[in-house]
């Protein structure tokens, strides 16, 4: 697993958007990167897993993609291929990755589950400043249970200094949820002070549901297609 990366901006936050519950992490990190000035300036590679990109639009997607925005010194982490079974290794290269840019803090995006359809959004900071959680109050509640899995979970479970905001949004259902990532981006907007108008994702919500679907489900077909092709090469 390699950390590239053609450019170092210090002092920046870093925004990760692995795939998860809803989507939303992925959902979020496409928003932003459609409405904030960006420039991909590295990547993540794992040799780990099939060798495979997605193509939408004529363009390729990387597995996962770094990419900066210089007004508000941020890292977007994009990310298509949830990293199954190498949450441990990607934690400690976003741990890398922020200490190569001396990062001010590293900023999770989750969904949970709901049985209710409310679609709040909850927050959880480890080494954060308290007045910056105060800047949260009115738009999240401080999750108080839960079970966290994935990259989050694992850099959560690993000891580090480096200050984490992890938000969580309730989603309905396994697929994507735009409605519940736009939760986020209004947490996120406070939070950070974007100024981005989350209702043209509420507004779009199935087009851009339908994009991340087919991304996703070009990246499962490719990753069994290769799978397949292994086990006959090995039967061969």
């Amino acid at each position: 697993m390699r950390l590239i990366l053609d450019k170092k901006p210090k002092g920046v936050r870093i925004i990760e958007g692995f795939p998860g519950f809803g989507l939303i992490g992925t959902i979020v990190s496409e928003f932003l990167l459609d409405h904030l000035e960006t420039e991909q300036i590295g990547s993540i590679e794992m040799d780990e897993v099939p060798a495979m990109i997605a193509i939408h639009g004529g363009e390729v997607i990387e597995p996962i993609s770094l990419h900066y925005n210089k007004k508000y010194n941020l890292i977007i982490v994009h990310a298509i291929n949830p990293g199954k079974g190498y949450e441990w290794k990607l934690a400690d290269v976003m741990f890398d990755l922020a200490k190569q840019l001396s990062a001010k803090e590293i900023i999770c995006l989750e969904g949970v589950g709901s049985p209710s359809s409310k679609e709040r959004v909850f927050f959880h900071g480890r080494n954060m400043p308290k007045k910056s959680l105060k800047v949260l109050s009115g738009c999240c509640e401080p999750l108080q249970e839960g079970v966290i899995v994935g990259v989050t979970g694992a850099m959560l479970a690993k000891r580090s200094k480096i200050p984490i905001l992890s938000l969580f949004a309730e989603a309905q259902g396994n697929g994507p949820d735009s409605h519940a990532a736009a939760g986020i981006i209004t947490s996120l907007d406070k939070y950070i002070g974007f100024k981005l108008d989350p209702a043209p994702l509420n507004e779009q919500a199935q087009m851009f549901e339908g994009k991340l679907k087919e991304v996703v489900k070009k990246h499962d077909k490719a990753r069994k297609i290769q799978n397949k092709k292994s086990v006959l090469s090995y039967v061969g």
